[in-house]
């Protein structure tokens, strides 16, 4: 029995990892769709009006219908936090790697999805309140969200490229996964002191992007607004980096621009450089 458990194994911890690619891959999808598109489209495709700009503000926020709305996502964005932010304290993460070992964090990633797959799920829309604003007037009424679709597709755009950048496959926790198989060790041990120092400060890299995503919209409805404003404080609490962080990003943002600069027979000698485990 011992003996088929070590022979599966390594099958059974592939299945996972991929089964939480799939899981994190169609969550971003619906996350882009949820905060970008729906938020740009909502009255090209005919939707309900999203706000009440005749009620005022005094009324609205003595409605029951915004109230419960609004306890409904305020309850959904901490379930959210509580999720992203358990399971990253540090006696939690130490438990949950003594248990799920190599799995670990591709337990948290699946279940950072299934958090966000909840809150798009039941997410409350504001639509008995007034709009904070509303871009109405021609011609600004069409060109406004042609503005903030370019701007919106330029932002995911960039997010996806720091992503892969920054170890997309170890993030996703595949890459340990597959380091395991291969007997290769941490795939985060690998790298250098800097990089990881980094890494414990600032796990998600995108953070203007998102900040652009989440405000630039054509209408801003109330429950967006909270949605903006609850992730915008979470984005601003959850990294703390300081000057030798910036100057790791720095020298790091300099070596990518002259690897892109050099000339063919120079790029080989800085990719082979660039392999070495403990290099910056």
């Amino acid at each position: 029995m011992t003996m088929a458990w070590a022979s599966a194994r390594p099958v059974a911890l592939c299945v996972s990892a991929l089964m939480n690619f799939v899981v994190v891959f169609g969550t971003g999808a619906d996350f882009v769709r949820f905060v970008s598109f729906r938020a740009i489209y909502h009255n090209i495709t005919g939707g309900a009006p999203l706000c009440r700009d005749a009620v005022p503000w005094s009324v609205a926020l003595r409605d029951s219908t915004v109230l419960r709305a609004l306890g409904v996502d305020l309850a959904l964005l901490a379930l959210f936090s509580v999720q992203h932010s358990l399971l990253a304290w540090e006696p939690v993460k130490r438990a949950c790697q003594s248990a799920l070992g190599v799995l670990n964090r591709a337990m948290y990633c699946t279940t950072t999805a299934i958090a966000l797959q909840v809150l798009m799920r039941y997410w409350q829309p504001v639509t008995s309140a007034p709009c904070l604003w509303s871009v109405r007037s021609a011609p600004w009424d069409i060109w406004f969200p042609l503005i903030c679709f370019t701007v919106h597709f330029l932002c995911w755009a960039i997010i996806c490229s720091i992503l892969l950048i920054f170890d997309y496959p170890e993030l996703l926790g595949v890459k340990q996964v597959y380091y395991e198989c291969l007997g290769l060790g941490d795939p985060l041990a690998l790298k250098s002191p800097r990089a990881q120092r980094l890494y414990a400060h600032l796990r998600h890299p995108v953070c203007v992007e998102l900040l652009l995503v989440l405000w630039l919209l054509p209408t801003l409805t109330l429950d967006r607004c909270v949605l903006a404003v609850y992730m915008s404080l979470y984005l601003a609490l959850a990294h703390s980096l300081d000057a030798q962080d910036c100057a790791y990003l720095s020298t790091q943002l300099h070596s990518k621009l002259q690897l892109f600069s050099a000339p063919h027979g120079g790029s080989a000698h800085v990719n082979s450089n660039s392999n070495e485990p403990k290099q910056d």
